[in-house]
């Protein structure tokens, strides 16, 4: 027990490690908050801190830590662009004419894909080798645009 008593600073930082390896596994940000304040509590002991305090540090550090640092810090990480998925990702791609694109009829190769297409504009007509845009994609229908140049 006299280890554990001169040293506990080792304890803690032993702890703080412990629950950072399980931060990695788990990605949520709670056990990095609970590491970093196992260590202020190893540095506390390392200083010659009474356990009381150490404890007491350990659990404001935590706290603080889960209600002020953390749901900025998620905010953060799951902010961001949200990426289009499936058929909606195609929107500004190039798209070459295969068959004749009017309001009527018309496909379109969009990368190794036939799209049955329109125009955005039901008055353009496109020939067979026009470069053409996705600007949107209609369920089955690519809706398209002439590329600028």
């Amino acid at each position: 027990m006299d280890w554990f008593g001169d040293d506990i600073w080792l304890t803690w930082a032993a702890l703080g490690v412990i629950v950072g390896l399980i931060e990695l596994a788990s990605g949520e940000l709670i056990f990095l908050m609970f590491g970093i304040a196992a260590f202020s509590a190893a540095a506390a002991a390392g200083l010659g801190a009474p356990i009381a305090i150490q404890l007491a540090l350990f659990g404001v550090v935590s706290v603080a830590l889960l209600a002020l640092v953390r749901p900025r810090i998620a905010a953060k990480v799951h902010d961001g662009p949200s990426l289009p998925l499936g058929q909606h990702g195609l929107v500004g791609e190039l798209a070459i004419v295969d068959e004749r694109v009017n309001r009527h009829a018309g496909r379109v190769l969009i990368g190794t894909d036939l799209w049955t297409a329109r125009p955005v504009d039901p008055e353009a007509t496109y020939e067979p080798g026009d470069e053409l845009l996705v600007a949107a994609i209609d369920g089955p229908i690519a809706r398209v645009v002439r590329k600028e140049h």
